[in-house]
């Protein structure tokens, strides 16, 4: 496959996920680091969310929790809040998915995490 058509599937994924963000995340990096918007449309929404067996609702639960443990990644957690919200989970699972990490991560690290889904919350109601 040639990289055209990965950058293409890449950003028709993210599109699912978010509309806006891929023209975003392209433009935040083209005067900087353009590679790197290229590596995350192309690698991870072009090759690893378009895989099957997982649907989007599954990847993007996965994806909110990984960046909740990495945490200090409220930036990209808010874009992936927004993107699960898209998918069709709902407020409700998105934070049931940060309390069940509180035994395995700890309160800390889940408290940020809801703050930021608190805030996407409310500016998708504003």
């Amino acid at each position: 496959m040639s990289e055209h058509t990965r950058l293409q599937i890449g950003k028709a994924a993210l599109a699912q996920v978010d509309g806006s963000a891929a023209d975003s995340v392209m433009h935040s990096l083209e005067t900087i680091a353009p590679d790197v918007g290229k590596y995350i449309l192309e690698f991870a929404f072009g090759d690893i969310y378009t895989r099957p067996v997982l649907d989007l609702k599954h990847r993007e639960m996965i994806t909110i929790t990984s960046l909740l443990i990495q945490g200090d990644t409220a930036p990209q957690l808010d874009v992936h809040i927004n993107g699960a919200l898209n998918v069709g989970l709902t407020q409700e699972e998105i934070i049931e998915t940060f309390i069940q990490c509180i035994p395995y991560i700890g309160f800390p690290k889940v408290l940020n995490a809801i703050s930021t889904a608190k805030s996407v919350f409310v500016n998708r109601t504003a």
